[in-house]
């Protein structure tokens, strides 16, 4: 029996711990807003000692991730040596937005039926604090003589940014890696992906009655002119094309609007806010420099309104960098192995904190337990589930591919 086939034993006989495990993360609610984070991160760790692995704990300061809106973050990294050589870190956030309507199971209950887990944040990304726990379990199962060093980095701020999460463990000096392995799905092992850059708009009228609106000026008739300029522009980024597969075009979404005091009140005040995806050809300063010229052109042709912009988050798209080869053949040989086809390398269009990491020089690429699509785990949406088979094989081919890096 070769290290790999013990590797995979390994997994299969230990996997129904596997599932608990997850189950227990899922079980503790993330939801961010509100961002309260540091219980799961308490929980996360006690759950890591037991199997013998120790968490150090890194609360970020509390003024910090108030004025970032969240109520508490502690990030998590787990550090393991076994000789000279270079550091692998496994990234996973456990941070995901509030789980919304139309669920049909217990977004904490990490119900399993039909050979899905499911629970918010089972596929993105608590699944990975499974696939990335267990692979270093199983690699360290073989007692086989290792080069180099593995961390688990488990954090909290991915869905604000990750400035926080990643960001501060970085700036911090906390970690830095050789080589960095993220959250991801199973079926393609992602070396780009978007940039996003998201701004709040807050168009300033002056409110007055409704039985005399001439007495006014209409915020909301500001904002609308504003939204029209805007939204058009996506026929122009449908014309944009990238060059890297899995990635189509920019586009641009207002996701919030809020404004107005009442049903017979001119709105005086009318805010909304905008996310810019941005392919990785693009300039995020160029994109920037457009819209704010694109709302400053349509606001000066509406009569008595002012326009304030707000920066809200830039994150800057993946693209990869040199030193990342290593990674992608290991998971490529042994996704082949594992799941009968080699994953291809793509792109995609969310973005992630990966980048935060490759802005440090630090080669990087995305793969885990996961579908072939977003859309296909409901991971934002209503009963967001794991295919369990998917983490079992994607565990045994992170594991196989750290052994080959670091043997």
């Amino acid at each position: 029996m070769t290290e790999h086939d013990q590797i995979d034993a390994w997994i299969d006989a230990h996997f129904d711990e596997e599932v608990r495990f997850l189950q227990e993360l899922v079980r503790v609610p993330t939801d961010t807003p509100p961002g309260d984070n540091a219980p799961h991160a308490e929980h996360t760790a006690a759950l890591l000692q037991g199997m013998g692995l120790t968490a150090e704990r890194h609360a970020v300061p509390a003024d910090a991730v108030r004025a970032h809106g969240l109520a508490s973050i502690t990030n998590l990294i787990v550090r393991r040596r076994y000789g000279d050589g270079r550091t692998i870190a496994l990234n996973a956030h456990g941070d995901v937005v509030p789980p919304g309507e139309g669920w049909t199971h217990d977004p904490y209950g990490g119900e399993v039926v039909d050979g899905k887990l499911y629970g918010r944040a089972a596929a993105v990304s608590k699944g990975d604090f499974a696939t990335y726990t267990f692979a270093l379990r199983a690699l360290e199962s073989l007692q086989a003589p290792l080069k180099g060093g593995l961390e688990l980095h488990f954090t909290y701020d991915e869905e604000f940014g990750g400035e926080l999460g990643p960001g501060w463990l970085l700036a911090q000096g906390l970690t830095k890696p050789d080589l960095l392995i993220a959250a991801g799905f199973s079926y393609e092992v992602v070396t780009a992906h978007n940039g996003c850059l998201q701004m709040e708009v807050t168009v300033h009228g002056r409110m007055a009655h409704a039985a005399i609106p001439h007495t006014g000026v209409d915020a909301l008739q500001g904002a609308v002119a504003l939204l029209n300029a805007l939204y058009a522009r996506n026929d122009v980024y449908r014309g944009v094309r990238s060059q890297v597969p899995g990635i189509t075009h920019p586009y641009l979404n207002v996701g919030r609007i809020e404004g107005g005091t009442h049903t017979n009140v001119v709105p005086g005040k009318v805010s909304f806010k905008l996310d810019r995806r941005m392919i990785p050809e693009e300039v995020p300063a160029d994109v920037e420099a457009e819209l704010r010229r694109v709302i400053a052109e349509t606001a000066a042709g509406v009569p008595g309104v002012t326009v304030e912009i707000r920066r809200l988050l830039l994150a800057h798209p993946l693209k990869p960098l040199p030193g990342h080869e290593p990674l992608v053949e290991a998971l490529q040989r042994h996704g082949k192995a594992v799941f009968g086809k080699a994953p291809p390398t793509m792109g995609t269009p969310l973005y992630t904190d990966v980048r935060l990491y490759c802005e440090r020089g630090i080669p990087a690429v995305i793969y885990g337990a996961g579908p072939r699509t977003v859309l296909e785990s409901n991971a934002k949406r209503a009963d967001e589930h794991l295919v369990l088979e998917d983490l079992r094989r994607a565990t045994q081919v992170v594991a196989r591919a750290l052994f080959d890096l670091l043997r």
